[in-house]
């Protein structure tokens, strides 16, 4: 491999920043490739194989190759994510600030498309709390509801909001992640190309950029309440500084994390804990060649000045024309009481019921594009599945028949194609591929009818056996 072709100045930029190591760095980057990692949907146990857990992420695991994830069907079901491994370190943060998980809370995913961290906060949370899992960018908020979507569960709420929108939202949520938009420079083994976009003046932009969108959110923090910052940047002015701000002008107080856990003590992680200039907070960076990861920048403060109390408000109830659609819908879920059962134009959806004047409240300071799971539309007295419900972990799937597909069917479903099956039933089926949901199809005498929604369907040619 040919020496990479990093930016001017910036190893000597970066050989000033705490446990840093040149030669290390460069070798990582001209000799090693980045490795490949998933991590597996708790709430949809399937057995794969791969090569080695990440320590700090219980559920996240090497992978000796990097596969097609796209011709994967169990990738399609939400079994797994592809998360980098660096970024998985938001769940050590987690389980540490939050070891009992006592009383339920609430969290905002700032950034979150297309969803690695949102999926994850999603699998260290209980359906009692609630996440809002946020993008700025509208043309990005479809994937990460499909990523969600995939994970299954109805406690999660998808906005697309700018971040001083959450204002108005004081003293709302109990954990904020921002992940904030930044110069990437962790990402240039990765991503190559990432090289020449990078620039010193580009940092002071990002720099600017971070400190608008935590002064913007900061309000919408409850007192007491834990803010986790991170990036996949090596730059100070994007790590170290933006801690110090937040500590001067927030009075916010940093959290040490511990970096190993009993279950993993005797293994050697490759963080690196560092201390910002002024106040001394702790701060957390993964190197190449040091970490078995990418670049990545994480810390946790903790909020110390009182806010102002949350707003709150409850939307009226159901009108009483909709009781009887209402019974209708219920037959779809599991431990149906558990839910409330709202309607958008002609969709029923269900969310975890101690989240209603979250909802309410959300939907009326946000543009909210998904809550919860969808679960269609009724005509007459019939449903009309979503997709949603398809992958959901709440779908009674005994109300519905249940197809078992080959791989080779499991692909040609999931690029929309027709299937070469005679069905010996009626009706709508859920289409399985080792007893995982994909999506839905309409038996018919001679026919399926593929619903695999056309938007997300495979479009590339399967590979050359």
């Amino acid at each position: 491999m040919n020496e990479p072709n990093f930016p001017e100045n910036f190893i000597s930029i970066l050989s000033a920043e705490p446990g840093f190591d040149a030669g290390n760095f460069i070798n990582a980057h001209q000799n090693t490739e980045s490795p490949t990692s998933i991590r597996l949907n708790p709430f949809k146990k399937h057995a794969l194989k791969t090569d080695g857990q990440v320590p700090w992420c219980v559920d996240g695991y090497y992978l000796n190759t990097r596969p097609s994830f796209t011709f994967d069907p169990l990738f399609h079901a939400g079994c797994y994510y592809v998360q980098e491994a660096s970024s998985m370190f938001i769940d050590h943060i987690l389980k540490t600030i939050r070891p009992d998980k006592d009383e339920p809370v609430k969290i905002l995913d700032l950034c979150a498309a297309p969803g690695g961290k949102s999926t994850l906060i999603n699998s260290a949370i209980g359906a009692d709390d609630l996440l809002v899992a946020n993008e700025i960018i509208k043309t990005r908020v479809p994937v990460l509801c499909d990523n969600l979507n995939r994970w299954g569960t109805a406690n999660s709420i998808v906005s697309n909001n700018d971040p001083k929108d959450f204002g108005r939202l004081t003293g709302f949520f109990d954990i904020i992640l921002a992940d904030a938009p930044c110069s990437g420079s962790g990402m240039f083994r990765k991503d190559p190309a990432a090289m020449n976009e990078w620039s010193e003046a580009n940092v002071n932009l990002c720099h600017q950029r971070q400190e608008r969108i935590l002064a913007d959110v900061y309000p919408a923090l409850k007192e007491d309440g834990y803010l986790i910052y991170s990036t996949c940047s090596y730059s100070h002015q994007e790590n170290e500084e933006i801690l110090d701000w937040l500590c001067d002008t927030f009075n916010m107080e940093s959290l040490p994390i511990p970096m190993v856990r009993q279950t993993h003590h005797d293994k050697e992680w490759g963080i690196v804990e560092t201390r910002s200039e002024k106040h001394q907070a702790f701060g957390y960076r993964f190197y190449p060649g040091q970490a078995k990861g990418e670049g990545l920048f994480a810390a946790c403060l903790k909020k110390k000045e009182q806010a102002d109390d949350a707003p709150s408000f409850k939307a009226k109830g159901h009108q009483k024309l909709a009781l009887q659609e209402i019974e209708i819908v219920k037959r779809y879920l599991i431990e149906p009481e558990n839910y409330y059962y709202n309607k958008i134009n002609d969709d029923w959806l269900a969310i975890n019921r101690i989240h209603k004047e979250s909802l309410d409240t959300l939907q009326r300071y946000l543009y909210i594009k998904k809550s919860g799971v969808r679960i269609g539309k009724l005509m007459g007295k019939d449903l009309v599945p979503d997709h949603e419900l398809a992958l959901s972990i709440h779908t009674n799937k005994d109300a519905f028949l249940q197809t078992e597909l080959t791989y080779e069917q499991a692909i040609q479903y999931l690029r929309r194609e027709n299937i070469d099956i005679n069905p010996t039933d009626k009706g709508w089926s859920l289409m399985c591929f080792e007893g995982e949901p994909l999506g839905w199809a309409k038996l018919l005498p001679n026919r399926i009818n593929n619903y695999y929604p056309k938007e997300i369907r495979i479009l590339a040619s399967p590979p050359t056996p």
